[in-house]
């Protein structure tokens, strides 16, 4: 009989997912296309076999396996597949139309605090949803949807950092406490969520916790008894085991450990329960017999026994333990005295097996519960005789004697229920009898207990208590520890401090990036510093610290960061087109070189490395290949717009004006706020002597980013060539502020200052230049210049001479000057006498 195509599919279905958590992606994808064979109308398999293409880069394959269902919104994942496949193909209209049209399946979904190590929602929430239109819609050019989107998502999922980091991109003003704070949709999904509340750190001496075992069904219970201190037992080939935590006996032969039941869950059971052996997960004994038995019921004591079998032991005394005080509604029997007790107790080494039931009493066997005695290897006792007096003192002296069984079973289970009869005999202690702790054969210990073993004196220990017979003896009682489980803790409550530390730390890393993406590098820089060092040496954070010192020119310092990213993370490719640049701006050759191959042999189809590979072919003035690695960077990736500037650059070097523009307009296309491309468009409209046109783009460049000394200094320099030159004044000291080691800003400063009969006030400003640059020719020049409109000869002859031997090539106009000074020099002269 051939099994239905449900079941088939469905054990497909386990396979895909399977493979797609191993990552073998692979082998999901031929999975999927048996699953879609298997139902070709399926949207279900129809999603499995997109989702194979899409994690496998196969856009287009992703695209036509989920065109169908998605396009018509049947499917969510579907949908939502074929959108993100209409992102990376660029066919923006169709995505957003495909969500549009699936906004019943999606709007009301919420999968927040529902993923988990062992738990997935593969379909996407709201959020997520929202932010994909943002960035279908920001792509597609519609700014305010796009906005509205990830306002949107972020209102539902504040820790949506793709639509925060969309926002910052699109120059949204946003206030950062009032994004990364706790939305009402997020409160209701913790509500909803599973929310358990977790019993931690709970005394080793403490009783279980009912909500913890009424979750294990299969788990047997042990059956009333009349006795307080009996112990139901298991039969296994003719030999009575006890089923106590942990014993040394069972582990010793077995290997294993045994669980109990909680003795919340012992009353009222039947006395059969125990006698049948249940699942290895939740029986009595986890493990199975060494010798593969069948397990039998427990024999009566009261039928006959075999022939075989050996002659049951004796009655003996009964005793019974003093000062439970564990409210068992049961009398304390009477004090046992003693001399010199010392009770030792040594916790197991795994908690969560004891589960607190082994470590509270100890108890004796009662005369009911005579059993048959066998050694540490299983077999049956000898010389069992009918005194219990005289077998006690031939064992006690017979290193060789088996092990009682009272002995093996002290200090295991505890009272069970206020129903065990008091009828029993007290067990009590002759006064002055010898009390030692029995230690199990081998190297394994006691379980953890509050009161010592008592020595039936069958069996002649290696470390036996030693007792001083000349000391006086007095009353010891056996108090045990008290049963004090350790409060519960709420999941809740640690989850809401975990999201609450998350939020606080996504507060000051969305601070940072909002304020670099706004060019308030200063601002970015100590909000950044302000982050815990174990966040800020990243990768990540220590990327937007270089940026920043990178858009205030500071070269030297920015190098310094990238330098430590590329030994924290050397197969990093993000912001390394940013690190080339720098070591261009510094003219290091070798480094650049060095970072170009390294980045080309990690991976050669990243826009990133072509550029590094064009700025090392810029620096070496070789600008045709440096316009192919930018043109490479720019196919691998059209919507990298720092390759397009970088490509204008170079044509402005070659004089290609009009290939300029067409880069730099790509550039603006793919990003709109990159004020790099407007700022090269400027450029080239000033070398083509549009002022006017020039002065926009640079304003508008200045206004993306307003703190850049340089965009401010141009449009200065526009406007004095604009004949304005206390508008030209104006930014030019804009851009010293801005910029206070600026040499080009302050130069052109004091010029205008020259310009506009100023002289005193040019000085000032020549004199801090001249420790900023004091090997720049033109400052001497300059210097020499003021010096002689006010009638300072000595220091305006001294200023020349430096300007001549720092630029020789200049020597002639100099000269020039200088002749000129020597002659108004001379035609003052006659005037004066």
């Amino acid at each position: 009989m051939s099994p239905s195509n449900h079941h088939v599919a469905h054990q497909l279905r386990v396979l895909i997912y399977y493979h797609l958590d191993c990552n073998l992606l692979r082998n999901a994808l031929f999975f999927a296309g048996r699953l879609h064979a298997y139902e070709p109308r399926a949207t279900e398999a129809a999603y499995l076999l997109a989702l194979c293409h899409l994690r496998l880069g196969q856009l287009k394959a992703a695209y036509d396996s989920s065109k169908n269902p998605g396009s018509r919104g049947t499917h969510l994942g579907c949908s939502y597949i074929f959108a993100q496949t209409c992102l990376g193909l660029e066919r923006y209209g169709e995505g957003l139309a495909a969500l549009e049209k699936s906004r019943s399946l999606w709007v009301s979904r919420n999968s927040w605090n529902k993923h988990t190590e062992s738990r997935r929602q593969p379909l996407p929430d709201a959020a997520a949803v929202h932010c994909l239109q943002g960035k279908l819609s920001h792509a597609y050019g519609d700014t305010n949807r796009a906005i509205e989107c990830y306002a949107e998502a972020l209102k539902l999922n504040s820790l949506m950092w793709d639509a925060f980091v969309g926002l910052c991109d699109l120059g949204v003003n946003v206030r950062i406490p009032n994004i990364f704070k706790m939305t009402t949709a997020m409160t209701t999904a913790m509500e909803s969520g599973s929310g358990e509340e977790t019993f931690v750190d709970v005394l080793e001496d403490s009783p279980p916790s009912d909500n913890f075992f009424n979750k294990q069904a299969h788990a047997p219970q042990i059956p009333n008894s009349n006795d307080p201190f009996s112990i139901a037992t298991n039969r296994i080939n003719g030999d009575t085991r006890s089923n106590f935590t942990k014993s040394a006996l069972y582990e010793k032969l077995n290997g294993s450990t045994s669980t109990v039941t909680p003795i919340s869950a012992i009353a009222g059971m039947e006395p059969e329960v125990l006698d049948t052996p249940t699942a290895s997960n939740g029986g009595v004994i986890a493990s199975q017999d060494p010798w593969n038995a069948e397990w039998k019921p427990v024999r009566s004591f009261h039928e006959g026994s075999a022939a075989a079998e050996p002659p049951l032991a004796p009655a003996r005394k009964t005793r019974t333990i003093a000062g439970l005080d564990m409210k068992f509604g049961i009398d304390a029997p009477p004090r046992m005295k003693a001399s010199h007790i010392r009770i030792k107790s040594r916790a197991h080494g795994d908690s969560e097996e004891m589960d607190g039931v082994a470590s509270t009493i100890s108890s004796f066997m009662t005369s009911s519960m005579a059993e048959r005695k066998r050694t540490v290897s299983g077999q049956i006792a000898q010389g069992v005789t009918s005194n219990a007096t005289s077998q006690q003192n031939l064992n006690a002296n017979d290193p060789m004697a088996p092990q009682r069984r009272s002995v093996r079973l002290f200090n295991q289970i505890r009272p069970q229920s206020n129903k065990f009869s008091a009828s029993t005999g007290s067990l009590g202690l002759k006064e002055g009898r010898d009390i030692k702790k029995a230690k199990p054969a081998g190297t394994r210990r006691a379980q953890l207990s509050t009161v010592g073993r008592v020595v039936s004196g069958n069996r002649k220990h290696t470390d036996p208590m030693e007792v001083d017979s000349k000391e006086g003896r007095y009353e010891i009682p056996i108090v045990p520890a008290p049963i004090n489980p350790k409060p519960v803790v709420s999941e809740k409550t640690k989850e809401s401090e975990s999201l609450q530390y998350l939020l606080e730390l996504f507060t000051k890393l969305g601070s940072g990036y909002f304020a670099l993406s706004h060019y308030r590098c200063d601002e970015a820089l100590k909000i950044f510093n302000s982050i815990a060092p174990s966040q800020r040496e990243t990768p990540w954070v220590l990327a937007q610290m270089g940026r920043a010192l990178f858009e205030q020119t500071s070269y030297a310092e920015a190098e310094k960061y990238f330098v430590r990213i590329k030994a924290m993370s050397p197969a990093r490719l993000e912001d390394m087109e940013v690190y080339s640049t720098i070591l261009w701006h510094l003219k290091n050759e070798v480094d650049l070189a060095f970072l170009a191959h390294e980045i080309l042999d990690i991976d050669r189809l990243s826009p990133q490395a072509w550029c590094a590979v064009g700025n090392s072919f810029s620096l070496q003035r070789d600008h045709d290949q440096a316009l192919k690695c930018f043109k490479r960077a720019t196919q691998l990736d059209p919507k990298f717009a720092y390759a397009f500037t970088l490509q204008g650059h170079e044509h402005v070097a070659n004089e290609e004006y009009d290939k300029a523009m067409a880069a730099y307009r790509s550039g603006i296309a793919a990003e709109n706020r990159h004020y790099n491309a407007w700022y090269g468009l400027g450029r080239v409209y000033e070398k083509q002597g549009k002022y006017n046109v020039a002065e926009q783009h640079y304003r508008t460049a200045a206004g993306i980013n307003p703190t850049n000394a340089v965009l401010v200094c141009c449009i200065g320099v526009v406007l004095e060539k604009m004949k304005n030159p206390k508008a030209a004044l104006i930014q030019y000291a804009r851009s010293c502020d801005l910029a206070p080691k600026s040499a080009l800003s302050r130069f052109k400063k004091a010029r205008v200052l020259m310009a506009l009969q100023q002289p005193d006030q040019a000085l000032m400003e020549l004199n801090v230049l001249k420790d900023i640059a004091p090997d720049e020719a033109n400052v001497h020049f300059l210097l020499g210049r003021v010096y002689k409109i006010l009638r300072q000869k000595g220091e305006a002859i001294k200023h020349f001479t430096t300007a001549l031997n720092l630029d020789p090539k200049a020597s002639h106009y100099i000269k020039e000057v200088m002749e000129q000074m020597e002659d108004e020099d001379d035609e003052d002269g006659p005037m004066a006498g």
